[in-house]
């Protein structure tokens, strides 16, 4: 089995999305190179195979190019899969990938089992394995899915890359998105909200109970996405990443999106009645019970303290 990962680059850095195609990789216990637009003065830590397109030539974004490039290593090494992050970057370029070589795209990869991708379904409380059809695979990962053991390691072995492809578009800079809300990732204490709390009015219990601990109260997206809850307050792979002292979660079962913005918690407490929740697999205490019943108690109790 051999892998192509597609590194990303952006304002100067090499993206940290890249060690989780690293991590993908050896879990696949696949060989691996590495595709990149970028600097050589700015290179991933990794062993392998580098090919490294001048990113002041063909810039960080532009399609047409980037996709002509990768399609040219891609007939160079003939990987079986090619992976890219599940990224605004893989996004646009993955697609394009999967119809230029006839190839199955799936996307939001969260496991990889005897060289099958899992994915995520209804609302990722359950996982599905898909077997592709065609030879070549193209992947995106769903972030926060893969992780390495130990940092990232290594220099690569460089082979420059060009293309004589027109660029259809000019790639003009980013734009921040317009701050909003609260800044969770400066919270010590935060209580977030799951689609477990059951009905809007439930979300005051959450609030209460940040209020009684200090803290700051978030939610995940079901909540968001119900207009619960402002998306300021978002904690995920599309909301806010946070690393607090504690993180309670109400109500909330773990998908990876999740999971991949609040996992570095210092110290986290989940309440759920589902006691195989996995949001299990990463909490430090597991309260299995009705959280409509023991949110209020436990807020009472350190109002009193």
């Amino acid at each position: 089995m051999k892998t192509l990962l597609v590194a990303e680059y952006r304002d100067g850095k090499v993206l940290n999305s890249t060690y989780e195609l690293v991590a993908f990789a050896e879990k696949l216990g696949a060989d691996s190179a590495m595709f990149l637009v970028g600097s050589d003065s700015t290179l991933p830590a990794y062993t392998g195979t580098l090919y490294l397109a001048d990113v002041g030539k063909y810039s960080e974004f532009n399609p047409a190019v980037h996709k002509q490039l990768l399609l040219d290593v891609i007939a160079r090494e003939q990987p079986d899969m090619v992976v890219f992050a599940h990224s605004s970057y893989g996004w646009d370029l993955a697609p394009r990938i999967s119809l230029a070589l006839n190839a199955a795209h799936i996307s939001e990869v969260v496991d990889i089992v005897d060289g099958v991708p899992i994915v995520p379904v209804c609302n990722a409380k359950l996982r599905r394995a898909v077997k592709a059809k065609t030879a070549q695979m193209v992947l995106s990962l769903q972030g926060g899915a893969f992780g390495l053991e130990n940092e990232p390691s290594g220099s690569p072995t460089v082979i420059p890359i060009d293309t004589d492809t027109a660029a259809q578009v000019e790639f003009c800079g980013y734009e921040e998105a317009e701050a909003g809300g609260v800044d969770l990732s400066k919270a010590g204490v935060i209580v977030s909200a799951g689609r477990g709390i059951g009905k809007p009015e439930n979300l005051a219990m959450v609030e209460a109970l940040a209020k009684a601990l200090k803290g700051e109260y978030g939610a995940s997206r079901p909540v968001v996405d119900s207009n619960w809850a402002d998306h300021g307050r978002q904690v995920g792979t599309t909301g806010q990443t946070v690393s607090p002292k504690l993180y309670v979660a109400c109500g909330i079962s773990g998908a990876i999106q999740h999971l991949a913005g609040m996992k570095k918690s210092e110290f986290i407490v989940a309440i759920n009645t589902d006691k195989d929740a996995p949001i299990g697999e990463v909490a430090d205490v597991l309260v299995v019970t009705d959280l409509k019943e023991f949110v209020p108690a436990l807020t009472e109790k350190l109002k009193n303290l």
